[in-house]
């Protein structure tokens, strides 16, 4: 997804540029620091049975992951490019993966006509689209949920824009992977607090657990530590 615009294009020239492997973007953390934080977070509210949806899955870290913990497992993402990328990198897995926009609602409509009720899996996408999209997606959303799927969404939260504005004042500037992203014209928007649970609800779906949890990036400060972000999560259903 993009943030000032949704232009498949720009993802698609990033991600051609991405090498293959772990950790080649700034948000591509081992899933020991990412999906496996996120996992005791949904686990409780979703139905094992359903297939599990990765949806803007990038280049199929944490799908291949959490394939593991769930029977079905697809990841889809509007670029061609990082399908490529998640399919080299798990030739063993047992995740599935397709490109599919999600804003495409025949797309979406077609999907859930062939999956039946899904639980989402939905990590840094929503703040990187238009305020437009951003309510497309999640309407899309609440129709793969159908009645008994459940989703788990996490974005960074609004204090993470302090910390990037501090990274871009140091003497050696922004991180590099950080600084390959905006050379393609994709930037964080901005989002409220609020924007995720205030979207979930207008589309049907109620929360049933939040709380927050570091973001670990991929990239280091210059004492040598670990940048991290902090992001906001949910899980809500129908």
């Amino acid at each position: 997804m993009t943030a000032s615009s949704h232009t498949p294009q720009a993802w698609e020239a990033f991600w051609r540029e991405v090498p293959a492997g772990v950790g080649e973007t700034f948000w591509d953390s081992d899933p020991s620091l990412t999906a496996a934080l996120h996992l005791p977070c949904f686990r409780p509210h979703f139905d094992a049975g359903l297939p599990l949806l990765d949806l803007g899955c990038g280049n199929g870290t944490q799908t291949h992951y959490l394939a593991g913990h769930y029977g079905r497992t697809l990841g889809v993402d509007l670029s061609p490019a990082a399908i490529g990328l998640a399919r080299a990198d798990g030739p063993d897995s047992p995740a599935a993966f397709r490109s599919l926009d999600a804003v495409d609602k025949a797309a979406i409509d077609a999907l859930h006509g062939e999956l039946g009720d899904v639980n989402i899996y939905l990590r840094g996408v929503l703040h990187q689209c238009t305020p437009e999209d951003r309510a497309r997606i999640v309407a899309h959303a609440a129709v793969l949920l159908g009645t008994r799927g459940r989703i788990f969404a996490v974005e960074p939260a609004e204090a993470s824009k302090d910390i990037l504005t501090s990274l871009a004042r140091r003497p050696t500037g922004l991180p590099g992977k950080l600084r390959a992203v905006l050379a393609h014209g994709i930037s964080p928007g901005e989002m409220a607090d609020t924007d995720v649970p205030r979207l979930l609800e207008e589309h049907g779906l109620r929360t049933l657990a939040s709380g927050r949890l570091p973001l670990f990036t991929t990239e280091f400060d210059d004492d040598g530590r670990r940048i991290e972000l902090p992001t906001n999560w949910v899980v809500a259903g129908p």
